[in-house]
């Protein structure tokens, strides 16, 4: 066992052993935080504090749990990396039946998302094929530079929020449709950030992500452009609400603080830099949660 692992990680194969623990680690709970929070702000968004339990925890479960850590297993079942992935520094090799078990997850999440009303079902059921589509051979969208980002845009950036609104029953409105449409060009500027520091394995494996294709330069800028039209439709929700839109800018700010000094230094920044540089986007993100969750909060 490496003494670099944090305590809690060699408490828990201590107690649990190392087997169990690869399986746990590689549903990455590590993003279910992140996870909880984008997909309860569609739920806030849509009935405030007034949440139909039963209901939130179910869907917290099928989406969160099952689907996010499914996703992610069937992901590493078929990356084997070496190297830190995403919300998973030094990660065990994927155990034997790590493919079983996330196909048995995304299975569930699949079935039991039909017990909640139709935009979180389908929602749901939308992810569940694109996760079997991003990570599994021959089709494999994770390596088809364009493909890659446009299934993290549609599945965590839409579809993520939409799910949580879903899940009250309630009917769509335009304003948080342009906001669901927002956070999918959102994801689009933090996908690229995501890749930076992983291109020598990606290139490694022969994957062909955006950054690869792109280039590191490129793919900032594109980032920075992504981002700037994310909060423009953020701004014409808010406005079809007829609320302030400075917390917009507040929130784009926080992306330019992150991308700005990003795109200036990135010749002379290490791998672990730009690991550091995609934790800070994910900070700038939870700006832009917090504000649109102030603006957009139901007042009936």
């Amino acid at each position: 066992m490496s003494s670099s692992l944090l305590p809690a990680r060699q408490f828990m194969q201590r107690l649990l052993g190392e087997q169990t623990v690869a399986y746990l680690l590689h549903l990455r709970p590590m993003e279910w935080p992140i996870m909880t929070a984008h997909f309860l702000l569609g739920t806030f968004i849509a009935v405030g504090l007034r949440l139909p339990w039963k209901a939130t925890l179910l869907g917290w479960f099928i989406f969160v749990v099952l689907l996010n850590g499914g996703t992610l297993a069937i992901n590493s079942a078929f990356d084997n990396d070496e190297g830190d992935i995403g919300y998973l520094r030094q990660p065990p090799k994927p155990p034997k039946y790590l493919l079983h078990i996330s196909v048995l997850m995304l299975a569930a999440s699949l079935l039991l998302g039909f017990l909640l009303p139709t935009v979180f079902a389908w929602s749901n059921a939308a992810c569940v094929i694109m996760a079997v589509l991003y990570s599994v051979p021959p089709i494999r969208l994770k390596a088809r530079a364009g493909w890659d980002m446009l299934i993290n845009c549609v599945g965590f950036g839409l579809l993520t929020p939409l799910a949580g609104w879903g899940l009250t029953g309630r009917e769509l409105n335009t304003a948080f449709v342009m906001a669901a449409i927002g956070f999918a060009f959102l994801f689009g500027s933090l996908y690229p950030l995501t890749q930076i520091y992983q291109i020598e394995e990606d290139r490694g494996r022969g994957d062909r992500t955006l950054v690869i294709k792109l280039g590191e330069a490129a793919s900032l800028w594109l980032a920075l452009v992504l981002a700037v039209l994310a909060h423009g439709f953020f701004g014409y929700g808010i406005l079809r609400m007829q609320r302030n839109p400075l917390p917009v800018l507040i929130s784009l700010a926080a992306w330019l603080i992150v991308l700005l000094p990003w795109l200036v230094k990135w010749r002379q920044w290490s791998p672990k830099q730009h690991e550091a540089g995609m934790y800070r986007a994910l900070v700038a993100w939870a700006v832009t949660d917090i504000s649109l969750l102030f603006l957009m909060w139901p007042t009936c």
